[in-house]
């Protein structure tokens, strides 16, 4: 009697052979081929014609499905099972494959059977396929049924099949990310290879070691992974989604079926960890992938049964970035005043020991100085360091400023590598996939150190190492002003190491006009009293930041005496202000910063800040006395305040009303010898050389004026491109105008720089007197003055120096009519005739500088003045008194 039993079909081997498992222990297989008939069969060599569409056919109607199979006979020799199947809805095998025409029936099928039921069943199968071969179905197609087989990706184009979505069949499972997959290129090419499963590693199964022969175990969970797969996977059509090549050049694709991402599902039930390696290759569709195994921490399933989830989730709080360690480090200052260091999460500066990167450390730091340093930031923490032995504890976190993801920067930018953290590491930024996708496309563009080419590492030389060195420099910083710098390093509260980029050279500075008390060198030393106090207002203030300074003069030891300022503001007047340093009278005096800093120190005094706290206002009662100045009674009390008289020639009049000027005496002279060798050069037929490219905007060049066809010293104002013409200002003289790059040059000899001679042109404006506004009047007042200034040698007031604005206020005086040295009154001024001829008017709402008694007596006067202009009807005034609207 025939054996019968109930089995699931695993998967199909060829249109005639079934792999059963048994439907109590599915680990238990079991091969069984169909009775009397034969089909093509698939060789690794090369498959039988129509063999894939003989199995293909079989695969389709059994995989995955319930059988009740009948054993009719077993070979001896080799154990196979032979017989026939049958499913619930009644299809018989192999019937059903020989009506179909995808099986024939075997020629010595029955020679020696003697079963009546038998002998009928072969008539059944042999009338089958005769009506199979009449109509020319499956085998009997006769043409067509050779499918051409790769088993290697070397003859691919991975990049034409890279985001295209095939249809495929998982063949095999190695184990749960790893699949032999046969893909369906077309109907007449299959590629058949291993596969690795996109965005995840699972856990390796059973192998046997082939260099030894040694049977390595599973990995825990790794059989579990291998089952899932082929309980949903195995020989079912799938669509593959191909994204790249491992080194090893196989295959790495999305695999999908019917439900979704086989990779997500693997996820969901902790049998996979996301594989950062595929990161930048799935790009957005990593995302999915790292929620699902989220949610498996989460639930702590499987791989995840030893999750420790972060407490809270990471805190957030706004700092500000107080020091720049390297390109991945920083000191942040919280509200407390607390400094605490930060290590950027999942990414690092380039390091000292890779050959190909140490090159680009001070570059990537200075990069991260300039995007950061005293800046407000938002400060995400995602982890914590423990303390090694080569390493403090310390937070990981990530930095935003203004909405901008310092991190991301950073690596899209080429100046961090993204850190490949451990499988178990869940220190990591929350969007390590967009880090890694943008450490890849910083690499493709060269950009920064994956650029190939180490810059060349920027060297200062220390010029305050030698009185000898100072004094060469010192020639060339006293005659600049606002020297761009960066505050490298406090020693104390007036005293730093500052860095001139484009000098190339190092200097300790020493804030003119102030004393700061002294800050203790070690931790155990005693400083005096606030000089802690005074060095942590320094390095908050000032360390790491760009700054600008006034150099006047050297000390004894090579230290550079001048002005700091941070933002355009005095430190010095800063220290002062918060009580924290002391003026030095004198040495103020000598800088021309004595007013400024003494205003600062009385108003420290009077707040009783630092070091005035215990300030006696009555010590100091009898000094003020002695030395408050007397009021004038008939003069003019500008006269006796505006002590600094200069020459001057006024060299232009810009449309804003502002006057250039040039003192006589202090480099007239050396810009005419300057000019002369100038002119010289450019006759020169050999150095008649175009600029060669496009001018940059605040470039020093040489433009060939259009009036007289000259050569004088310019500079870049701005730039049409499309017309190739710049607008320059002349700045010895302070005029502009537009002409073609054609009438550019270099201006990069060294004789003829600003570093040789600066430029002569300053700007400047009248001192108590506000132009009109209307248009008309507005140029009225322009000719005026142009009139009263030109082609004349005057002497100038100085009533108020801006250093920040870079403009001098000053009252002009005829030389002609005694104005030099001081004798000349208000009342022969310029900026009166401007007034007494309706061409300005006494400004309302005054400057800080004009409000003080000494400008009193001058007021009153332009007052008077500008009254009987008003009478008169002068100028503006023609129509009656604009200024009663």
């Amino acid at each position: 009697m025939a054996k019968q039993f109930f089995a699931n079909v695993k998967s199909v081997l060829s249109g005639d052979t079934l792999v059963l498992t048994s439907q109590n222990n599915p680990n238990a297989e079991r091969i069984f081929s169909l009775a009397f008939v034969t089909g093509p069969h698939l060789k690794r060599e090369g498959d039988e014609p129509f063999a894939f569409q003989s199995r293909d056919y079989l695969r389709s109607l059994a995989v995955g499905k319930v059988v009740q199979c009948t054993i009719l006979y077993t070979i001896p020799t080799s154990g196979k099972d032979y017989g026939i199947a049958q499913f619930k809805d009644g299809t018989q095998l192999p019937d059903e494959l020989v009506k179909a025409g995808w099986l024939k029936v075997r020629e010595d099928a029955g020679r020696k059977e003697e079963s009546e039921e038998v002998l009928q069943r072969l008539e059944t199968l042999r009338s089958l396929e005769a009506s199979a071969k009449a109509d020319g179905k499956g085998l009997w197609e006769g043409v067509g049924g050779i499918i051409e087989v790769q088993n290697d990706t070397s003859s691919l184009d991975v990049s034409q099949w890279k985001g295209k979505s095939v249809d495929g069949i998982v063949e095999r499972v190695l184990s749960g990310d790893r699949l032999l997959m046969r893909l369906k290129l077309s109907d007449k090419k299959h590629l058949q290879v291993m596969t690795l499963v996109a965005g995840i590693r699972t856990p390796t199964t059973e192998r046997v070691n082939q260099s030894t022969g040694q049977t390595q175990p599973a990995e825990e969970f790794g059989n579990e992974a291998r089952a899932f797969v082929e309980q949903r996977l195995l020989q079912r059509d799938v669509k593959v989604e191909i994204v790249g090549t491992s080194p090893q050049g196989q295959l790495i694709a999305s695999v999908l079926h019917p439900r979704g991402s086989i990779a997500e599902f693997l996820l969901a039930d902790g049998l996979a960890r996301c594989n950062d390696f595929h990161s930048t290759l799935l790009g957005s569709k990593m995302a999915p992938l790292r929620a699902a195994e989220k949610k498996a921490q989460g639930a702590k399933l499987r791989l995840h049964k030893d999750h420790v989830a972060k407490e809270g989730g990471g805190s957030s709080s706004d700092m500000i970035v107080s020091k720049i360690q390297g390109a991945d480090a920083i000191f942040v200052r919280t509200k407390t005043g607390a400094e605490k260091r930060i290590n950027l999460s999942s990414v690092r500066g380039p390091r000292t020991n890779e050959p190909s990167e140490a090159p680009f450390r001070d570059e990537a730091k200075e990069y991260l100085r300039k995007k950061l340093i005293g800046k407000h930031v938002k400060v995400s923490i995602d982890g914590h360091r423990p303390a090694s032995d080569d390493f403090e504890a310390r937070d990981v976190a990530t930095v935003t400023e203004k909405g901008k993801n310092i991190n991301l920067l950073l690596v899209q930018d080429g100046w961090c590598s993204v850190i490949r953290h451990r499988k178990d590491d869940t220190d990591r930024a929350p969007n390590y996939d967009e880090l890694l996708a943008a450490q890849e496309k910083a690499k493709e563009e060269g950009k920064g150190m994956w650029s190939g080419k180490a810059s060349k590492a920027k060297t200062y030389v220390d010029v305050s190492e030698s009185v000898q060195k100072a004094k060469i420099q010192l020639s060339t910083l006293a005659r600049q002003k606002k020297v761009p710098a960066i505050v490298d390093f406090c020693k104390a509260g007036s005293r730093f190491t500052i860095l001139i980029p484009r000098e190339g050279v190092k200097l300790t500075m020493v804030l003119a006009g102030v004393r700061a008390p002294r800050a203790p060198r070690l931790p155990q030393e005693k400083g005096e009293p606030f000089g802690q106090e005074a060095l942590d207002l320094a390095n908050r203030r000032c360390n790491q930041r760009d700054c600008e300074i006034d150099v006047h003069d050297i000390d004894k030891v090579g230290g550079f005496i001048g002005d700091l300022y941070i933002n355009r503001e005095s430190f010095a007047k800063i220290l002062v202000e918060e009580g924290l340093a002391s003026v030095h009278q004198y040495s103020a005096e000598k800088a021309g910063n004595a007013n400024e800093l003494l205003a600062a120190e009385k108003r420290a005094k009077e707040g009783r800040k630092g070091l005035w706290q215990d300030w006696d206002p009555s010590q100091e009662e009898v000094e003020e006395e002695t030395t408050e100045p007397e009021p004038v009674a008939d003069a003019a009390p500008a006269d006796k305040r505006a002590r600094d008289y200069r020459e001057v020639v006024v060299t232009n009049i810009d449309t804003n009303g502002r006057l250039k000027i040039q003192e006589i005496g202090k480099g007239t002279s050396a810009l005419e010898v300057l000019m002369n060798d100038f002119k010289r050069f450019h006759i020169d037929a050999k150095n008649n050389k175009p600029l060669g490219r496009a001018p940059k905007a605040g470039e020093f060049v040489a433009a060939k004026f259009s009036a007289d066809g000259q050569w004088y010293r310019a500079r870049v104002r701005s730039n049409d491109r499309a017309a190739q013409v710049a607008e320059v200002v002349y700045i010895d003289y302070g005029n502009s105008e537009k002409i073609p790059w054609s009438s550019l040059r270099a201006l990069d000899q060294p004789q003829f720089t600003t570093q040789k001679l600066k430029a002569q042109a300053t700007d400047a404006v009248l001192s108590f007197i506000q132009l009109p506004t209307a248009p008309d009047y507005f140029h009225d007042a322009l000719g005026f003055i142009a009139e009263a200034t030109d082609g004349r040698t005057l002497v100038a007031s100085f009533d108020f120096v801006d250093a920040k604005e870079g403009l001098s206020y000053i009252t002009l005086f005829d030389e002609k009519k005694g104005g030099e040295g001081g004798s000349g009154t208000f009342a022969d001024s310029i900026n009166k005739d401007v007034v007494a001829n309706g061409h300005a008017l006494v400004p309302k709402k005054l400057k800080a500088w004009e409000r003080g008694r000494a400008s009193e007596e001058v007021l009153k006067k332009l007052r008077e003045v500008e009254a009987q202009a008003k009478a008169d009807r002068m100028g503006m005034w023609e129509y009656g008194d604009i200024t009663e609207d």
